[in-house]
């Protein structure tokens, strides 16, 4: 019991121990800590003196900058200020010499105006005395002279106008013949007229009634797929395709040319026939284009216009072929735009598509310069190209190229033997353009002469005088251009005669 005693004693005054130990280490840890802590107080306080000084001696030396600089540029202003005000000086003593000056010019001008009143004066003071004298007002003097003078000169004044218009006519037809006669020279090829083929030759008439077939069966399949319509009659040997599209005729032709030479005339193969001569078409019209491309060096078209433009080998114009007419127009204008100084690209593709509205002119509506020009804007060929088939229509086209391919439209149309007509349209053209000349008042009669390239007008002289029968035959050469269709040019000749007759008894 007592062994326990003692050890609880023991374990009490161990703890005792432990802890003034404890609070003895403490107690120099404090002390410790608390002179570090003041040690390092001391030493800020002692960097923020420092700091502060520095920060003094800094702001002093700023301040002493700014005092300087604020200094020196006083002395800056002061001398600025002192030129300014003598620029002022000098522009002040400007402006009182031109005040000066001013003065003096107005002082001129009174008396100018002065003078020139006075002047005035003296001249119409002279002015009536002359009128005094000639007993005749200004006016009726001046009227009087004018009278005199056109009454004594009229004639020589007219002569000498009438001169002038003949030689300026010769040097211009001189200069025609210079520039035209190379070109015409270089494009001397051989000008064949042809029309598009409607006739279809038999090698026997009995062909004709397995062309009709049973009932008409193979005819009328035929012409549901082609859209022609074929005439069979007693013409021996021959058969007429008749439709409004010269490719469709063509097709036409081809399919039939294929089933006369087969043998088989019945619907499946006239299908067939059908398909194979449109494939075959395509491909001529392909190469036809691309034929007049390369012909014409022309490059960087678009297949489907390419396309377009071999349809025109397939169209006629009065039977003229329009894919050489073209050919050649390109042609002419480009040797005219060099000749000229014009663009010669623009003149030759603009020649060449220039009647591309032909092509498809059965197919779409309208006039074929606006479709061409559409087709032409659509495929993006530049405008200047594009107008051309519009202008060579125009009586006074806008671009000089347009105007170079209007006259080499002329020149290939116009050439002798490049166009035809039946005897039908020739008659009937004919009497359209003497009905047309003879619709003004004061005509007696007109003549188509020269195949139509002429036309002389005959009227009567106490309706129509010489200056009405110069106007007389502008407005007959314009309505001629508005409403008749023709190749070339037309002369319109208007003859005014006067004939007295009288008989001695």
């Amino acid at each position: 019991m007592l062994t326990v005693v003692y050890i609880l004693l023991g374990a009490a005054a161990g703890i005792a121990v432990g802890y003034l130990i404890r609070q003895s280490i403490a107690a120099k840890r404090t002390a410790s800590a608390e002179a570090t802590a003041e040690k390092v107080i001391n030493e800020a306080k002692s960097k923020e003196q420092q700091i502060l000084l520095e920060a003094k001696e800094r702001s002093i030396k700023i301040l002493d900058e700014a005092k300087r600089d604020e200094q020196s540029r006083r002395v800056e202003l002061s001398e600025f200020q002192k030129k300014l005000e003598k620029r002022e000086s000098l522009f002040d003593q400007k402006i009182l010499e031109l005040q000066n000056e001013q003065t003096k010019i107005t002082e001129k001008e009174k008396q100018i105006d002065a003078t020139k009143a006075r002047l005035d004066g003296m001249a119409e003071e002279e002015i009536k005395k002359l009128e005094a004298v000639a007993k005749l007002s200004t006016e009726e003097a001046l009227t009087r002279l004018m009278t005199q003078v056109q009454d004594r000169y009229h004639e020589d004044l007219m002569g000498r106008v009438r001169k002038l218009e003949q030689e300026e006519t010769d040097v211009v037809e001189d200069k025609i013949k210079e520039i035209l006669t190379p070109i015409i020279q270089r494009m001397g090829a051989s000008v064949v007229s042809e029309t598009t083929t409607t006739n279809v030759t038999l090698p026997s008439d009995d062909l004709k009634g397995r062309i009709i077939g049973r009932e008409g069966r193979n005819i009328k399949v035929l012409e549901y797929l082609t859209g022609c319509e074929i005439v069979v009659d007693d013409t021996p040997g021959m058969i007429t395709v008749s439709g409004f599209s010269p490719i469709r005729r063509q097709i036409t032709k081809r399919a039939l040319d294929k089933l006369l030479k087969d043998g088989r005339i019945q619907p499946a193969r006239i299908e067939e026939a059908v398909e194979e001569a449109k494939k075959e078409l395509a491909l001529d019209i392909k190469k036809a284009g691309e034929d007049a491309l390369f012909q014409l060096g022309i490059t960087g078209i678009d297949p489907k216009l390419v396309q377009i433009l071999g349809r025109l080998k397939y169209r006629t114009s009065y039977g003229q072929n329009a894919l050489a007419h073209s050919i050649e127009v390109a042609q002419i204008a480009n040797m005219l735009a060099e000749e000229l100084g014009a663009n010669v690209t623009v003149a030759k593709k603009g020649g060449l598509f220039h009647d591309i509205g032909k092509a498809v002119d059965h197919d779409v509506q309208g006039g074929h310069p606006q479709i061409g020009y559409n087709i032409l804007k659509k495929f993006g060929l530049p405008e200047e190209v594009a107008y051309i088939a519009l202008g060579h229509h125009e009586d006074k086209p806008t671009s000089f190229e347009a105007v170079l391919a209007k006259v080499a439209d002329a020149i290939s149309g116009a050439r002798p033997g490049a166009r035809k007509d039946s005897v039908e349209q020739y008659i009937q053209r004919l009497e359209d353009l003497e009905k047309t000349a003879a619709s003004f008042p004061g005509i007696e009669k007109a003549y188509a002469i020269q195949a139509g390239r002429e036309v002389r007008v005959f009227v009567r002289p106490h309706e129509i005088d010489d200056f009405a029968a110069v106007r007389l035959a502008q407005d007959v050469a314009r309505k001629i251009e508005a409403d008749l269709q023709y190749p070339g040019e037309i002369k319109v000749t208007i003859i005014r005669e006067t004939r007295v007759i009288e008989y001695a008894k």
